[in-house]
């Protein structure tokens, strides 16, 4: 059995079940990466203050470097005994160079090792996801550009409601995951500060420069409290809720996706690329994407519900309980990152049924605001409009007609305002062009915000 770092305070070994029960490098060795250039920067570091000789230092980031090669090319062996990827890497450096691997870990904790660690595993994947992101947004506006003049129902209460251009409806989401990328651009500011150099949780005595292991590593700043620096996960929390959010537009989006595949709407078409059949009836095909993009919803938000409760009641400084952050923080990522890159395909490989759309959009009344506008628009009231309004749509129902199929003498039963001008009001098109109130459906202002879109575009690859 490998000897424990700590082993030097206790006269029985550890149990075999807590072994195995706390154990984390089954999931932490993802950090290997971010731990061996920490440790390097560390090692510079030491180096610069006279903690380490110039040898000791170059043979410390010698080691490191091939241990990270033999960890890539799958070489390197992870021992359970060990707990953890830190500890897998010093023994393995102490094995390799000798005493100046004992020496890596002068002034600092896994404590804050594991703090500096998570937050650039953290500010890596926030780059990663932002990139998704951006793929994301470019997806929307190109399948928007290309129906600005396609007209859909727009819905509440999932009833149709008023007509609307499709760009329109899709640049609704486009502001949805830009706020998304902000919130990520905000949080990336909050992760990306250094607890190197915090220790246990008090500091070190040792003269080490936490503002050159700091800038070493790319962060703006070492943190300002050792207590803090080593106990917060708030930046665990700030990402794994920007992803809950993410998840939840995706929801929204893929719901609306499936219900528009379905027989009872049918005005899209999926690609068979991102759908699944049924191993039963041989028809089917099943928007299965969508469908779990929604399911893995649920995931993410547990994973956000399971971090909160984890620090609610835990005491400063650190404690073991936080080694429970890594699980739910990875998959998450994981979860986020596939969702992003599955959703853009199906959304990229989306058709419309320009026919079926043509006959859902004279029905079910959905020009009848315009005639209430109208009717305001001759110096009715609006309560009075709409009343009349109602009236009429009423009286087709019974009738079983339609808004194009009425005569304007059945317009007239209802007011002496109609005149032949009202037609031209219950057109679905020209509903919709006169939407024109700043961020309406009309067409021109909906090519007004591709080209908002496109220039906001533009800025995130240049900030790039």
């Amino acid at each position: 059995m490998a000897e424990k770092p700590w082993a030097g305070r206790f006269r029985q070994n550890i149990n075999q079940l807590v072994e195995d029960y706390s154990a984390s490098i089954a999931f932490d060795k993802r950090l290997y990466r971010q731990d061996i250039e920490g440790s390097i920067a560390h090692a510079g570091m030491l180096a610069s203050t006279g903690l380490l000789s110039e040898e000791e230092s170059a043979a410390i980031i010698s080691g490191l470097k091939k241990i990270r090669e033999d960890i890539e090319n799958g070489s390197f062996e992870f021992d359970p005994a060990l707990e953890d990827v830190h500890m897998n890497i010093e023994v393995e450096l102490t094995r390799r160079i000798g005493e100046a691997g004992k020496k890596l870990h002068t002034a600092r904790s896994r404590n804050d090792q594991v703090a500096t660690d998570l937050r650039m595993y953290v500010r890596d994947e926030i780059r990663s996801i932002k990139a998704l992101l951006m793929d994301f947004l470019q997806t929307i506006t190109e399948k928007a550009e290309a129906h600005v003049d396609i007209l859909v129902p727009g819905m509440t209460h999932l009833q149709h409601a008023q007509p609307i251009s499709f760009a329109h409806h899709l640049l609704a989401y486009f502001e949805m995951f830009y706020r998304d990328y902000q919130r990520f651009s905000d949080t990336f500011a909050r992760v990306n500060v250094s607890p190197l150099g915090s220790a246990a949780l008090a500091g070190t005595p040792h003269p080490v420069d936490r503002f050159m292991t700091a800038s070493a590593l790319g962060f703006d700043a070492p943190s300002r409290n050792s207590i803090d620096a080593v106990s917060d996960r708030d930046f665990v929390l700030e990402v794994v809720f920007a992803a809950a959010l993410v998840m939840m537009h995706l929801s929204r989006l893929a719901e609306e996706i499936i219900l528009w595949n379905s027989q009872e709407f049918a005005f899209i078409e999926l690609p068979d690329a991102y759908c699944t059949g049924s191993s039963i009836m041989p028809q089917k095909k099943n928007p299965d994407v969508a469908e779990l993009v929604r399911g893995k919803v649920g995931s993410v938000y547990g994973n956000l519900v399971s971090l909160l409760t984890m620090m609610k009641g835990l005491p400063l400084a650190y404690n073991r309980d936080m080694q429970e952050d890594k699980v739910p923080l990875f998959t998450t990522i994981d979860t986020l990152k596939a969702s992003l890159e599955v959703m853009r395909g199906l959304m990229d490989g989306l058709s419309i049924k320009t026919d079926v759309l043509e006959k859902l959009l004279q029905a079910g009344f959905i020009t009848a605001t315009d005639i209430a506008d109208y009717l305001v628009e001759k110096g009715l009231p609006f309560r009075d409009a709409h009343q009349i309004t109602g009236n009429l749509v009423v009286h087709l129902e019974h009738q079983g007609k339609q808004l194009d199929q009425t005569s304007l003498d059945e317009f007239k039963k209802f007011s002496d305002m109609f005149a032949q001008d009202i037609f031209t009001y219950i057109s679905p098109q020209n509903s919709v062009d006169r939407r024109t109130s700043y961020g309406g459906t009309a067409r021109n202002n909906v090519r007004e915000s591709l080209r908002e879109a496109s220039r906001i575009l533009g800025s995130l690859k240049d900030e790039k």
